[in-house]
């Protein structure tokens, strides 16, 4: 719900009410992932999507019942017709589950909070029912980027058990399935929570003041990222050579990376080529536990640099993370068009990608997805 946040936004402060439909589920090859959804608020009017194209008609028609009649939350799936490739179905092949539900925003002012967050560009997670209990299906719980909750599940208990679940998530920058319940004792009822989140935007950390470094910086912060451009040379480290970085610094690249905030999306991208600055950076990024480090240059120079790094003490599990020479094969030259083979990559490396064209690969292009990329479990 969270990608057509701007405009339940604006219906909530309005005090519109809607239908949400979700996508709750996917098997097979679909476009769109779990998570995403279409709203249609009382005049009709309808934003995002939940397939893109195939079966937005359907849906919307669903969403329109639910708000004329008050329906309780209702599923339906779509998937690929056989006999008509264009009646209402998935073309792509795949299945999709759906969860339609009316929202009015005096009652669920949880949610009208997580939508400020998001609008705010403050990190947010909410937790939506999407299997249980008839009158739980649909209920949504709200986790700040403190760690605090509100808006309720059932039980104080379910309400703790999740929150636990959906800060884990949200720490980790993805959201998730998260089943809970099934202990007799304490929590009968079993339940299945889609967790969608809004986390701070991942680091794209850019080493080396050069022409390469100002392309990739504009690629970086097109997909999403918070770019910081770092170099020792405060003649080439300003922010009128890079203003598409959200951060210039001047500093040595290794000291800085030692004082700053990483994680598991951060991208390393060293583009100094320059041993004196390379080797100490890699040697501490290698070690680090970030989602990509990659360095530029030759084939020859990515030897030498083994080998100094090598004599440096890095382990070789730890070199088996360098991306070098850094970026995909697509025979680029300029730095726009290297920038899109480093970029391309990265977004390899996170998705599990192959990096090969699609025409040369069998079976579905969508690989079975959950909302970001993982599924959590507790029993509470």
């Amino acid at each position: 719900m969270l990608n057509i946040a701007d405009t339940l936004h604006r219906w909530c402060r309005e005090d519109r009410p809607f239908a949400l439909a979700t996508v709750v589920g996917v098997s097979g090859s679909a476009p769109l992932p779990p998570g995403t959804a279409l709203a249609v608020d009382m005049g009709g009017r309808a934003v995002g999507s939940v397939s893109g194209g195939c079966v937005e008609g359907a849906v919307y028609e669903l969403c329109r019942q639910v708000l004329e009649y008050g329906s309780p939350p209702e599923r339906a799936r779509f998937g690929y017709s056989d006999d008509d490739a264009f009646a209402v179905g998935l073309t792509c092949g795949g299945e999709i589950d759906v969860l339609v539900q009316r929202v009015d925003p005096t009652d669920r002012p949880h949610l009208v909070a997580a939508l400020d967050d998001v609008v705010r560009d403050e990190p947010v997670a909410v937790a939506q029912v999407v299997e249980g209990p008839a009158e739980l299906v649909g209920r949504t719980l709200r986790v700040s980027g403190n760690g605090a909750h509100d808006g309720t599940l059932g039980d104080e208990d379910t309400d703790r058990t999740v929150a636990a679940r959906a800060r884990a998530l949200l720490r980790a920058g993805r959201g998730g399935r998260v089943e809970t319940g099934g202990d007799a004792d304490t929590c009968p009822e079993t339940l299945t929570l889609l967790v969608h989140t809004k986390a701070l935007p991942p680091r794209m950390l850019i080493f080396g003041a050069v022409d390469f470094s100002a392309a990739l910086s504009r690629a970086g912060r097109f997909l999403g990222y918070h770019v910081t451009v770092c170099d020792a040379r405060p003649v080439f480290a300003t922010p009128e050579r890079f203003p598409d970085a959200d951060e210039v610094v001047v500093d040595w690249p290794h000291r800085y990376l030692a004082a700053t905030e990483v994680d598991a999306r951060t991208a390393v991208c060293v583009l100094t080529h320059d041993a004196k600055f390379d080797i100490p950076l890699l040697r501490l990024a290698l070690g680090l536990p970030v989602g990509y480090v990659g360095a530029m240059g030759s084939r020859r120079t990515h030897d030498h640099r083994l080998a100094a790094l090598r004599e440096a003490g890095v382990p070789e599990e730890q070199l088996t993370r360098l991306n070098s020479p850094i970026g995909l094969d697509l025979r680029g030259r300029t730095p726009e068009e290297t920038a899109v083979s480093i970029t391309a990559e990265i977004i390899a490396r996170a998705n599990q990608g192959s990096g090969l064209p699609l025409s040369s690969g069998t079976g579905p292009i969508h690989p079975p997805a959950s909302v970001g990329s993982s599924t959590a479990r507790s029993a509470g």
